[in-house]
């Protein structure tokens, strides 16, 4: 039995200035036992050398020894082969390198990761990990998610634990919510002790995290390509909607640590989202809302002016500024809009040209949005 090839699991990991926290997610994945990677980095036109620092790193010219993490994680020897097309299965982890040579948002790059994963000679995996870079996982959480077992039919899209970093003891998301009302998403068990919160049921769950997310050839040819049109947030949740009849899962066994904003200032324990988060999913919020739920854009518009005052009763100005421009159809703040290379703002904005009719609320809905405006909530994540 020990001649058993193990069992496989695609990885994809889209970088952007990432160099600050890449080199301990490969350290952690390349330590995966009873399972073999297929790992394809793709890179959205860093500026701070990431694929410089990836190449260095991996020739062994950049020492590195990952530290304070919540388990016990040794260097990979060196050098680490990094190839530029996906091969066939083999004996160890593989790792690919995709440089897009644009910021194509995340979509787009998660995209390109799983197009190079399912053009590998031999059809390439059949599970595929999507993994944010400022990620850290356990030794045993690959093959986790390779050996799951599935419902009878399949499954679209599977969930595991994610906690943070710092405290590392407390949940992230065990998986997302939808509110219909207003398309504010949840996350299922946030804030709560590892120890003491039990798995949710699968059924639960209306998508995946991103961040976090192993999807099935079977979704993946329901579904079709992540939709980029996003460009940041909501793009897993529209996607989880595509699936057909094939459902959710959850693997218990399979945990990651997330650093949580590192790439756009997502919200941490302690620490609000930044105005550039904030409003990139305001944005994708409405955006959603319209395609999906187009009933509920009032309600959707007004739980933006209530997250907006709420923001400016606690003294961010500028994040319930970003949380209005971005619902309402309005230009970033050139603050924001700086973060951005001019190839990523075509790509981010480009959508709402060529959409300009129907991509702003009307004054009719405007009026019922005011009218409701001190109703919301602010939202959990």
């Amino acid at each position: 039995m020990s001649g058993l090839a193990p069992p496989e699991l695609g990885v994809v990991l889209v970088t952007y200035n990432s160099a600050g926290v890449i080199l301990d997610c490969l350290e952690s994945l390349l330590a995966a036992r009873g399972v073999r990677l297929r790992v394809v980095l793709v890179d959205n036109a860093s500026a701070d050398g990431t694929p410089g620092l990836l190449r260095d790193w991996a020739a062994g010219r950049h020492d590195w020894a990952p530290s304070g993490l919540p388990f016990a994680l040794g260097p990979v020897a060196k050098p680490v082969a990094i190839g530029d097309a996906v091969g066939g299965a083999g004996s160890g982890h593989g790792l690919t390198l995709i440089e897009t040579g644009e910021n194509g948002g995340f979509a787009g790059g998660v995209n390109r990761g799983i197009a190079a994963l399912d053009a590998a000679p031999d059809g390439g995996p059949d599970r595929i990990w999507l993994l944010n870079p400022d990620t850290v996982v356990p030794p045993g959480t690959a093959a986790a998610f390779a050996t799951a077992p599935e419902p009878a039919g399949g499954f679209s899209v599977m969930s595991g634990r994610v906690t943070y970093l710092a405290p590392p003891d407390r949940i992230q998301i065990d998986g997302g919510t939808l509110d219909r009302r207003t398309g504010v998403t949840g996350n299922i068990n946030l804030g709560r002790p590892l120890a003491a919160t039990p798995p949710p049921d699968a059924g639960d769950l209306d998508f995946v995290m991103g961040g976090s997310m192993v999807v099935s050839r079977a979704f993946r040819r329901q579904a079709g390509p992540m939709p980029e049109e996003y460009f940041l947030y909501y793009e897993e949740v529209d996607w989880a909607l595509r699936r057909g009849g094939l459902p959710l899962a959850y693997c218990p066994e399979a945990r990651v640590h997330h650093r949580a904003g590192t790439a756009i200032g997502s919200p941490a324990p302690g620490r609000p989202a930044s105005p550039f988060s904030l409003y990139f999913k305001h944005r994708s919020r409405i955006r959603f809302v319209r395609r999906h739920l187009p009933r509920s854009l009032p309600m959707a518009l007004a739980y933006s002016l209530a997250k907006s005052a709420q923001l400016r009763l606690a003294g961010h100005r500028e994040e319930a500024r970003a949380v209005i421009a971005g619902s309402f159809g309005r230009a970033p703040a050139q603050a924001i809009r700086a973060q951005l290379s001019p190839e990523a703002a075509r790509r981010a904005f480009g959508w709402d040209r060529a959409n300009a009719a129907t991509s702003s609320p009307s004054g009719a809905e405007l009026d019922a949005a005011r009218q409701r405006g001190g109703s919301g909530h602010a939202s959990r994540r």
